[in-house]
């Protein structure tokens, strides 16, 4: 691009609007200020030092806000990456843990460079309903433990945030409601000297800004061969996070993204988090919903802002963000998990209407992926539940319908439908071999061959009337149908 195009090119967004500016700066802190406490969780998770899931998160959201390819969305250190992560470096050491990010990083690359998000066009919308609901259901389930075995003024504290949520956007849209509820519930504690459990009970936070290096590991092949399926497992786990929340994102914005460019994203992220030092990240949908629907962030300033103000406040102003009471931040986190909630996918009115098989994908999609804490699987059994169900549905959808000639010399077979490994099972049975005359025509001008399953039927049907002396001409095939038939037609049944 040349340097007139270069500068011809349009400002962004935030730099037109003052409104637009303030909402993502704001946003961005909201969320810097909720990161902290998960960052610190998933830390723990993992076995490492709580600095080491702020430095990800850090790394993650400021890298991430200039590769990305889907715009606010945040990315992070993450409690399904910490899962994948942590018995590699339980059994091997942090060094081969931060080795395992970086290999991650460039599976990632790869994958997204072979065009990876592609899939993502096959995933059924009660998948997508199930997932949604499943991670509202978790991030609830995460703050579970913050009000359990805990002094009693935890829960008036909870309350009082829900409600300053509630009704602070009645008032005034100008300071996202969740930032009021933390200041507002942080004064009061400490004002009040209250005694609950604040994000200093976590984890010390880090004085200074992370260092880039190598791994401390052998550079060895025995190495490559210890880290390389964790490696591969953080690759496709975070990527599916990634896109499922990108597609999420998309929806809530009625805006696109390049799913391409966010695979590869997450890549680069992931190997400049590991050359950081950091256990690696991706996709966070708490998080993101905070920056999107609860504080209406739209561009990438409000992700890199996000990531510069965890350090900020972290290494500037550490001992004031120790003394956020974490009553704030789960009610924050309460009220996140209630809007992602997709409650219309509940409603009787919806059940209803809804075909059984939808209900059963989206039912079982949300409770394996509420039993296993593990989003892919999840994600990959509910998707194979909604094919499987969608193939026995469309099994039936071969239909053959038979008419003899007057002089009964001929007898033309018509199928309507689509033939494929589910329908053409059927096909077979559906022929009178004995009492047929000599000459059958089978017309497949109304359907369509579409695997190799449907012509291994097709011969077999020619094999049984062969066997009793008659003639079978195919005709009506498409220029596809036709293709693949006379590519394979006598290779897989060892001929007529």
């Amino acid at each position: 691009m040349s340097p007139a195009a270069r500068l011809r090119r349009p400002r962004p967004d935030w730099l037109k609007d003052p409104k637009i500016w303030r909402t993502e700066v704001l946003a961005g802190l909201v969320v810097a200020l909720a990161l902290v406490p998960e960052a610190i969780s998933f830390s723990i998770i993992a076995g490492v030092d709580p600095a080491i899931g702020l430095f990800a998160s850090f790394t993650m959201a400021v890298t991430i806000s200039v590769v990305g390819g889907r715009r606010a969305m945040i990315s992070a250190a993450t409690g399904a990456i910490a899962l994948v992560i942590a018995p590699l470096n339980r059994e091997h050491g942090f060094g081969y843990l931060v080795a395992a990010v970086i290999l991650a990083g460039v599976f990632q690359v790869l994958l997204g460079a072979v065009g990876v998000a592609k899939l993502m066009r096959f995933m059924p919308r009660s998948v997508m309903v199930g997932f949604v609901n499943a991670l509202a259901i978790l991030i609830f389930m995460a703050q579970v433990p913050e009000m359990h075995d805990v002094p009693w003024a935890v829960y008036p504290l909870i309350a009082g945030g829900l409600a300053l949520m509630v009704l602070v956007p009645k008032v005034t849209k100008v300071i996202p409601a969740p930032l009021v509820s933390i200041i507002v519930l942080t004064v009061l504690t400490v004002a009040a000297g209250i005694a609950v459990p604040t994000v200093g009970d976590k984890g010390a936070l880090p004085s200074s800004l992370p260092t880039p290096g190598l791994p401390d590991v052998p550079f060895t092949l025995d190495t490559l061969t210890t880290i390389a399926p964790y490696a591969l497992a953080v690759a496709l786990v975070g990527l599916m996070e990634s896109l499922m929340t990108a597609k999420l994102v998309d929806d809530i914005t009625d805006t696109r993204s390049n799913k391409t460019r966010e695979s590869i994203g997450q890549g680069i992220a992931n190997i400049v988090t590991g050359f950081f030092g950091g256990m690696g990240g991706c996709a966070m949908i708490g998080q993101t919903m905070i920056n999107v629907r609860v504080s209406g962030a739209r561009t990438r300033l409000s992700t890199f802002l996000a990531g510069a103000f965890l350090m900020v406040l972290c290494i500037v102003f550490g001992p004031v963000v120790s003394d956020i009471p974490m009553a704030a931040l789960v009610a924050v986190m309460v009220m996140v998990s209630f809007a992602t909630f997709d409650w219309h996918s509940i409603a009787p009115k919806t059940l209803k209407r809804m075909p059984a098989g939808e209900i059963t994908v989206m039912t079982l999609t949300v409770a394996l992926v509420v039993a296993t804490h593990n989003l892919a699987i999840g994600v990959l059994v509910g998707t194979i539940t909604a094919m499987v169900i969608f193939a026995k549905r469309v099994a039936h959808l071969a239909q053959v319908t038979a008419v003899t000639d007057p002089d009964g010399s001929t007898v033309v077979y018509r199928v309507t439908g689509e033939l494929f490994f589910a329908s053409s099972n059927d096909l077979v049975t559906q022929f009178d071999y004995a009492a047929d005359p000599d000459k059958v025509v089978i017309d497949l001008s109304a359907t369509h061959i579409w695997d190799a399953s449907s012509v291994a039927a097709l011969d077999a049907i020619e094999t049984k009337y062969a066997q009793r002396g008659k003639e079978v001409e195919i005709i009506g095939l498409n220029q596809r149908s036709a293709e693949i038939h006379q590519k394979l037609s006598g290779e897989l049944t060892g001929g007529h």
